[in-house]
């Protein structure tokens, strides 16, 4: 179970159990400071409804100064922890430790499930910086009382993906199951599951733990939590890794599942976990949804592909920008666009100045920022999308003449991405996507990474039997 652990309660605690070990007499003869602090633990736990192993026997034998040494604590309890990893308790982080005072179910024990029962999952994996995928087989925590069990039908390929699987953020941990935009089918619920029955078609996004506590938690928009979890490359508060999309099953937190509506197609559902939530969120975040607005979308991949849709159903005069004509015919007569603009073209940039109210800037690698800031109105909003590992740079005057905003935006919530999806249904938008099966996926990150597909790949993982090839990698050759 987890729950937060306040430093002072440990300190003391742990205080009580150092005194004791270096004792060999009984209550009476034991500083009573030391029955005081332990007393005061087991106050401060009870008005939480909790408490920790007792005690009590180590001052009960009163006829003997004998003291019994107490049991080293079990491997995941917090001491061991703590001696291990001192740092980990000025963070604040959770720990699978306290058990609920008789009768009280813990609120953190309900979000996370018991390594007391494990399942077997197969998954492609990527093994080293290379990014290559191959099947692996690995286990998952048992279904706890908050969690989702989800097959997995189908997940969509982000570039995201590929910066993880080639370390090229420089934090990767191998084997690394990638993929977040995961749409699947629920086949187990654990008891005090609410929101989700088995049968319900459902997607799991980035993002599948949160702190709960902070600031943006409480607003509903935990992607801005500091203590948020990854769906994979991340470590889960039982010292679990997670893992990703491209595998048969996850088992994530109900508070992390959304449902996908009907009339939207699992497949087209996959990358509006991402790339729709992506550029839906700032939009409304930042107030620009009213029709009429002149906005321009700079890339045009998988998230601007998406953002030209969802800017053209809010009203919006659309604006394309890239680096060459190659996708004019494709932006205007296919996403409907209603302008194209080649970034290398002097005139054409000059004559579109100060034109466009927002620009969402989906590049994800280094450009230069000052020609597009060049685009906007005054009070215009530029946008930034792109995980981007060097630093942008501007003159300031860009911005100071014209009161101009560089900001940017992560993602969305959870509550945003089920405000997506409804919204793609009730505008009857679709992502375009090529499926493929696992067996292509290293094929397919190599395309994506030249920008060579239309406009997003989604896996079909449900339909590429990847228990049979993880059979057949791990069967010993002749």
């Amino acid at each position: 179970m987890h729950m937060y652990w306040p430093c002072s309660t440990y300190q003391m605690y742990s205080t009580v159990l150092t005194l004791l070990k270096k004792k060999t007499c009984t209550c009476p003869a034991c500083p009573c400071s030391t029955y005081q602090l332990y007393s005061t633990v087991l106050t401060l736990l009870k008005k939480k409804n909790l408490h920790v192993p007792s005690l009590l026997p180590l001052y009960s034998a009163r006829t003997t100064c004998a003291l019994p040494r107490p049991k080293p604590p079990a491997p995941h309890h917090i001491f061991s922890v703590a001696v291990a990893h001192p740092h980990l308790l000025r963070r604040r982080l959770r720990f699978d430790i306290l058990r609920p005072a008789p009768g009280v179910t813990g609120a953190r024990e309900r979000r996370m499930g018991s390594l007391a029962s494990e399942r077997t999952v197969v998954g492609w994996a990527a093994r080293d910086a290379t990014g290559h995928l191959s099947p692996y087989t690995y286990t998952v925590r048992k279904t706890g009382p908050e969690d989702v069990v989800v097959k997995v039908l189908y997940c969509g390929i982000c570039h995201t993906d590929i910066h993880q699987a080639k370390n090229q953020l420089g934090a990767s941990k191998y084997p690394m199951v990638p993929g977040h935009e995961v749409v699947g089918e629920v086949v187990e619920v654990g008891p005090e599951v609410s929101r989700h029955r088995v049968g319900d078609v459902v997607g799991v996004g980035v993002i599948v733990g949160c702190c709960r506590e902070c600031r943006p938690c409480k607003a509903n928009v935990e992607q801005y939590c500091n203590k948020r979890i990854w769906s994979y490359n991340d470590v889960y508060t039982d010292g679990r890794p997670t893992q990703g999309g491209f595998a048969s099953t996850m088992i994530v937190d109900q508070k992390f599942v959304v449902k996908i509506p009907a009339g939207l197609a699992p497949e087209q559902a996959a990358p509006l976990l991402c790339a729709g939530v992506t550029v839906y969120s700032p939009l409304k975040h930042f107030g620009l949804t009213t029709p009429g607005l002149r906005g321009g979308i700079l890339g045009l991949g998988g998230v601007g592909h998406m953002g030209v849709k969802v800017a053209k159903a809010m009203g919006h005069h659309v604006t394309v920008i890239s680096s060459s004509s190659r996708k004019r015919a494709e932006a205007m007569d296919h996403l409907g666009a209603d302008a194209y603009l080649v970034s290398s073209d002097g005139d054409a940039m000059a004559g579109a100045a100060d034109s466009l109210d927002y620009i969402i800037d989906t590049v994800p690698v280094h450009h230069p920022l000052e020609p597009y800031l060049a685009l906007l109105k005054m009070d215009g909003k530029h946008v930034l999308l792109g995980v981007i590992g060097e630093p942008l740079s501007f003159v300031s005057p860009m911005v100071m003449l014209g009161r101009k905003s560089i900001t940017g935006s992560f993602i969305g919530s959870v509550e945003e991405t089920a405000e997506t999806l409804q919204f793609c249904v009730d505008k009857g938008l679709t992502s375009q996507i090529e499926v493929v099966k696992m067996g292509y996926v290293n094929e397919a990150l190599e395309r994506l990474e030249r920008n060579d597909v239309r406009y997003r790949f989604v896996v079909d993982v449900a339909g590429s039997n990847i228990e049979e090839a993880v059979a057949a990698a791990e069967a010993p050759s002749n």
